[in-house]
């Protein structure tokens, strides 16, 4: 077998099942059954062929191998930003699980572009996804993608409930909870900073904090809404105006992690003090949240668990494509800390 290279002639070259064949000196076919275990090979056959694969490092070719069988072992991820630590978790927590039951990830960032997502779906269907996973920003995605039949499971928001599979935190009940927590204070002027209301996930999280203030009596201050950008920079700059004024919230409720640290920044450039001058909250936790002083109380959604469940949902789809879909919610939980106080700063 040490010859192989002499004999192909470059030792760079990615190497074949011809190759594996050749320096295990049986047939082609033989070798193919050895390695994808389908069939029967003497086992000393199978042996000698390992030897030669793992040798050589011979990778099967996927794509080539799922076309044969018909079957993909491949999913598609669409995320909108792998720069936000959400985001690069809930990728990771797909990954993983589709590595333990046996499939690859195609993970593309589609940076918010309604016109990146389409084009990223309209390529896996073109290399026949098994199923796709994405975070969408509107129906027109997952619609297309079932026109193709091909499964899908929204997640984090979710457009076509009557239609496919989605898997979400319950936004609507923990933004309630948070926005009680402040209430409880005794916060009666409670900004939110919010970068948009048309997904399901800001709607609900809109929702959870006006809801809460309605239940405590409190009429909704349309002037104490800012809507953001969805990066810190644009944040920062969205809420800058509101905390200058010399009558600001008592409090400010940020509706993600950016947000938050865009109004994190914003609080500091004005020399107010947290939580004495100002109590935030956060939905989202981020690492940098329990690294500042004080700490920032945040709603923590697992991420991780999050892209766990939507492999796992996928592949229950994949398996019976008429179930009814469903629908999973995910609860999160408040990690309070100290940017939360009584007005005036006591505790």
């Amino acid at each position: 077998m040490s010859d192989l290279a002499g004999r192909n002639g470059n030792r760079n070259r990615r190497a074949t099942l011809k190759d594996v064949a050749l320096a295990s000196g049986l047939s082609q076919s033989t070798t193919s059954r050895a390695l994808s275990g389908e069939g029967y090979v003497a086992e000393a056959a199978r042996q000698r062929v390992l030897a030669a694969a793992e040798q050589l490092g011979y990778v099967p070719h996927a794509m080539a191998r799922s076309l044969r069988k018909q079957v993909s072992r491949s999913v598609g991820v669409l995320v909108s930003d792998l720069r936000n630590p959400f985001y690069a978790d809930l990728a990771a927590g797909i990954g993983a699980q589709a590595r333990a039951r046996g499939y690859t990830m195609m993970l593309v960032a589609d940076q918010g572009l309604e016109e990146e997502q389409l084009s990223a779906a309209q390529a896996f269907v073109g290399t026949r996804a098994a199923g796709v996973i994405v975070t969408p920003l509107s129906a027109a995605v997952p619609q297309y993608l079932l026109s193709q039949q091909i499964p899908v499971v929204e997640v984090d928001r979710h457009f076509l409930p009557q239609a496919c599979d989605s898997v979400t935190i319950d936004n609507e009940t923990v933004a309630r909870r948070i926005t009680e927590h402040l209430l409880s204070l005794g916060h009666r002027s409670i900004g939110l900073l919010i970068d948009e209301t048309a997904w399901t996930t800001g709607e609900a999280r809109m929702a959870g904090y006006t809801h809460a203030l309605e239940d405590a009596g409190l009429e909704v201050d349309r002037g104490l809404i800012i809507a953001a950008g969805s990066d810190v920079t644009a944040a920062r700059a969205a809420v800058v105006d509101m905390l200058a004024r010399r009558v600001r919230p008592t409090a400010m409720f940020a509706a993600n992690n950016l947000l938050a640290e865009g109004l994190w920044r914003a609080a500091h450039a004005l020399g107010l003090r947290i939580p004495e001058d100002l109590s935030i909250v956060s939905f989202d936790d981020a690492e940098w949240m329990s690294m500042v002083e004080p700490g920032i109380t945040a709603i923590a959604q697992d991420a991780v668990a999050l892209g766990e469940a939507a492999m796992d949902q996928l592949l229950d789809r994949i398996a019976d494509p008429d179930a009814p879909p469903a629908g999973i919610v995910l609860e999160a939980r408040i990690v309070p800390r100290g940017s939360t106080a009584a007005p005036g700063g006591s505790h």
